[in-house]
């Protein structure tokens, strides 16, 4: 388990990178957490050359485009004095986007309601790969609504420490629901601006 700068431990993130991305990631949250973010997520990929993608957003799980390129202009200058990647990379900073990763204790608690894949390190009853509604979580578990060969719907237990990766599953019923958060932050941040003029 990779410990993490940011949050309180019940809200660290529980999935963590490696190798060079853990470097990457190790640089990163501490310059994400002063300017308000959390980390989400690090890939290296060679597609087009080298690019470092970096998933980020504000603990109330917003992101502008604006923010997006503040973050790189101070993550650049990090990342040019540390030079952990060798050679010309390309610097992606983006938002976790509708069917997000979910690397939190809260972003389960976030997202009860909605469907989400979970893989997890180690099978558990010969299965380790899981698709259902997320229930939130309880005692260290992430409880998920699941359809189960000759049981029918149950709700099982999938303990934090043994998932790999879980996201979002991209439903109509997602897309709904991020749209409707995108308008309330749009609103709040209208209102706020309204109150300081």
């Amino acid at each position: 388990m990779t410990t993490t700068v940011s949050g309180a431990a019940s809200d660290a993130r529980f999935i963590g990178e490696t190798g060079l991305a853990a470097d990457v990631a190790a640089l990163a949250e501490p310059v994400l957490v002063d300017l308000g973010f959390r980390l989400v997520r690090v890939a290296i990929s060679g597609r087009d050359g080298t690019t470092v993608q970096i998933m980020a957003e504000r603990p109330d799980g917003t992101i502008t485009v604006e923010e997006c390129v503040e973050i790189s202009r101070n993550l650049s200058a990090v990342l040019d004095a540390h030079d952990p990647i060798s050679g010309h990379y390309t610097l992606e900073i983006s938002s976790p986007g509708i069917d997000r990763p979910l690397v939190r204790p809260s972003d389960f608690e976030d997202w009860a309601g909605y469907e989400a894949k979970i893989e997890l390190k180690e099978a558990i009853a010969g299965r380790k790969r899981f698709r259902g509604v997320l229930e939130g979580v309880e005692d260290g578990e992430v409880r998920l609504e699941v359809e189960l060969d000759q049981v029918g719907q149950q709700v099982i237990g999938l303990p934090i420490g043994m998932i790999s990766e879980a996201r979002l599953v991209l439903t109509d019923d997602l897309i709904r629901e991020a749209l409707r958060r995108s308008k309330q932050e749009m609103a709040a941040e209208a209102s706020s601006e309204d109150a300081a003029e």
